[in-house]
């Protein structure tokens, strides 16, 4: 249940819509619902501004079903993570709502889109290789309500693709910035603005990249001041810290006019 929902259930028991017992009887999952397997919560919505999500990985196929068909039995979106094209094929087979974007690997529920903040939420990679990590980023600020925009394969081997878009990087709120390889992207990036700017390293790149391990490094003792660094490969995670910063800078925007 997200604050949306909860606002309609209270105005609904105040119009005698539904009776006050109706109303406690929903409010009774509040804040989990335990289904043996999974204990849902069904307050994070109200709490951090967006539902559970899923992740798929890991996970008995029947227990996604399960979750998502839980989950999705209201107006809120729902993503899952990490989720292979035969986790979709049997979660659209009880879930037929449901939405597959095959190259972030995420599985979409919803039924109405939520209002999008102003600004822009830029996506960058330096090879086509890190698209994989970064459409998951993209899709998780999509769905949390944000204006998402991509620029692909820009790495530091040939600036001049980089540079050729600076207005457009300069002009966005946030910045996802994901880079496998020696990961020296974001460096380059947090340079030239003076916005939030989301490191990503991926496990992309030889030997001595240890699946990702060199670039987190990188990232981490960037001489760019104010760069986040998130885990390896972890797209979700950029993507939600870019709608949390995204949010707070709309707050303000609309508290200081």
């Amino acid at each position: 249940m997200d604050e949306l929902t909860l606002q309609r259930l209270l105005t609904d028991v105040k119009d005698n819509r539904i009776t006050i017992d109706e109303g406690i009887k929903i409010l009774r999952k509040l804040p989990f619902e335990d289904i043996n397997y999974a204990r849902l919560d069904l307050h994070r919505g109200i709490r951090s501004g967006f539902p559970e999500v899923i992740l798929c990985e890991g996970k008995h196929i029947n227990h996604i079903i399960g979750i998502m068909q839980k989950l999705t039995s209201g107006t809120s979106p729902v993503l899952a993570t990490r989720a292979t094209q035969q986790v979709y094929d049997d979660v659209h087979l009880h879930v037929p709502e449901v939405t597959y974007n095959e190259l972030a690997r995420t599985i979409i529920y919803e039924p109405s889109p939520l209002p999008k903040r102003s600004g822009i939420i830029l996506v960058l990679t330096a090879g086509t290789a890190d698209i994989r990590v970064a459409e998951e980023a993209a899709v998780t600020a999509s769905i949390m309500g944000n204006n998402v925009e991509r620029l692909y394969d820009v790495g530091v081997a040939g600036l001049h693709r980089l540079l050729a878009d600076i207005d457009k990087i300069q002009s966005a709120a946030v910045l996802i910035v994901v880079a496998g390889m020696e990961g020296a992207l974001p460096s380059v990036v947090g340079g030239l603005v003076n916005r939030p700017v989301i490191a990503v390293p991926t496990s992309i790149g030889y030997g001595a990249n240890f699946h990702g391990l060199s670039a987190l490094l990188a990232m981490l003792n960037s001489c760019a001041a104010g760069i986040t660094v998130v885990n390896i490969d972890n797209g979700f995670g950029a993507g939600f810290a870019a709608s949390q910063i995204n949010s707070l800078r709309e707050d303000h925007l609309v508290s200081h006019p």
